[in-house]
């Protein structure tokens, strides 16, 4: 009798993983808006499959595996699967952190097709994008298992194109939400300083855009210093002076009086943190460059493969000072667009979401009820405050870009090597132009297109 009691109790909990939000979790938290929930709930299922990565590019894995005789069969050159046995290689290095990326992508790419058009919480599909969570995460580990036995072939090669270019999209999402970031930063503190009428607000602002100045000087200086040499190195010294020249410019378009008179908002402190972002997309390509006397981050130079020897003859993964900060970035911008809700309109229609409405009285006593019983509230009955199915898109880029980070964008050659190319230094290159061009467009688009409201 009291096993089927415990038996019907745990039912019942697992009904709560299939209802509108999780119950168990938010038991424990204050009432939260539904979308709010689901969107950081499925950053975590991504958090989740990067945590995994992470843990595959641990040396030690590999000897743990090994001690489990049901798990690994011995040897290097014997196919993925094997008599019911897993060539460990497959579960280690860049290849792990391929099927596992691969998994999530497909995950959030399945999602992004199912919901499209969906426009209202009353919507049939709306109910499987706030919930049943118990299901999406045994779909997230089928799939995960599924990716493993995915012989290696051309697989490896293919998905490292892909992975370039949603990794470059990525770049430039990243980029957007610092503009976001920056405007509202911006703008709240001189907000404060007129509301307050004190001056310590715009101290304030002096002192983080002349921080950000000061910073990225700084890394102009190192990265000549460490990156190029007085006779060679002439790519690296090209990328850096265009890009310093770039970020010149588009500082100063960003104070100019007709872009002011436009857009009052606009200052250096936008320009500041955008010309920071870009000296650092400029280190990480840099860090990239196939040659060791320009690339101080290649351990090992045999022609133009950089060899990573592990045990038993397994690539091992290392981390370098840009992929670490690369991961950090991309770590608080997931974040960021799973709690975002700008105000500023560009953004919003950039990136399918919407201003905040001001709450409905049947909305703040729903809210009301929610937060007695510590569950979410759904907020998206007459309209939905984001598109599911970019912010699934935005997931996908966001696995195919930490996939590239995780494996410092080194190309799988036909062993067991990771080879140093200019692919993703070029891409990086460019994925800094675009984002400095996107960023001038949003300065002088009020003064091109007058007759649109951009305030």
């Amino acid at each position: 009798m009291g096993a089927c009691l415990g038996a019907c109790s745990l039912l019942s909990c697992a009904s709560c993983l299939c209802g509108s939000a999780p119950c168990i979790l938010c038991s424990c938290c204050p009432a939260s808006r539904n979308s709010t929930v689901s969107r950081l709930i499925f950053t975590f299922f991504l958090f989740l499959g990067v945590l995994v990565s992470i843990i595959m590019l641990s040396p030690g894995v590999e000897s743990q595996l090994y001690k489990l005789p049901w798990v690994c069969e011995e040897g290097a050159g014997i196919p993925t699967v094997l008599q019911g046995h897993i060539d460990c290689g497959s579960l280690l290095g860049y290849r792990a952190v391929y099927r596992m990326c691969f998994a999530t992508a497909a995950f959030f790419f399945f999602f992004t097709l199912l919901m499209l058009c969906v426009s209202s919480s009353r919507d049939p599909r709306a109910a499987i994008q706030n919930g049943f969570w118990f299901f999406k995460f045994l779909i997230l580990v089928g799939l995960t298992v599924g990716a493993f036995y995915i012989p290696d072939g051309s697989f490896t090669n293919i998905w490292f194109y892909f992975g370039v270019v949603g990794s470059f999209l990525f770049i430039l999402i990243q980029l957007v939400l610092l503009i976001d970031f920056a405007h509202s930063w911006n703008q709240r503190w001189l907000g404060k300083a007129e509301e307050c009428d004190s001056r310590a607000w715009y101290a304030g602002l002096f002192f983080f855009t002349l921080l950000f100045y000061l910073l990225s000087i700084a890394a102009v200086a190192l990265m000549f210093m460490y990156y190029t040499e007085p006779s060679g190195c002439h790519e690296g010294k090209v990328f850096i002076s265009l890009n310093l020249t770039f970020c010149v410019c588009v500082s100063i378009a960003a104070v100019l009086p007709k872009v002011q008179d436009a857009q009052p908002n606009s200052g250096l402190l936008q320009a500041s943190v955008i010309t920071l972002y870009t000296m650092f997309v400029t280190w990480s390509a840099l860090s990239s460059i196939p040659e060791q006397k320009c690339n101080p981050h290649l351990p090992t130079q045999l022609g133009n493969e950089t060899v990573v020897a592990g045990p038993e003859g397994y690539e091992t993964q290392w981390w370098d000072a840009p992929s670490i900060v690369g991961l950090i970035i991309f770590l608080l911008c997931t974040l960021f667009i799973s709690l975002r809700s700008s105000d500023h309109r560009q953004v919003n229609s950039l990136m399918q979401t919407e201003e905040c409405p001001p709450m409905l009285d049947a909305t703040q006593q729903q809210q009301q009820v929610a937060a007695c019983e510590g569950r979410a509230f759904d907020n998206e009955q007459d309209g939905v405050t984001y598109s599911y199915s970019f912010f699934h898109f935005c997931l996908v880029l966001a696995s195919l870009h930490v996939m590239m980070t995780l494996t410092n964008w080194y190309k799988p050659g036909e062993t067991r090597k990771m080879i140093s190319t200019w692919t993703a230094v070029w891409v990086k290159i460019c994925a800094s132009w675009a984002g400095l061009l996107l960023y001038l467009w949003t300065l002088v688009a009020p003064l091109l297109l007058r007759n649109r409201d951009f305030s």
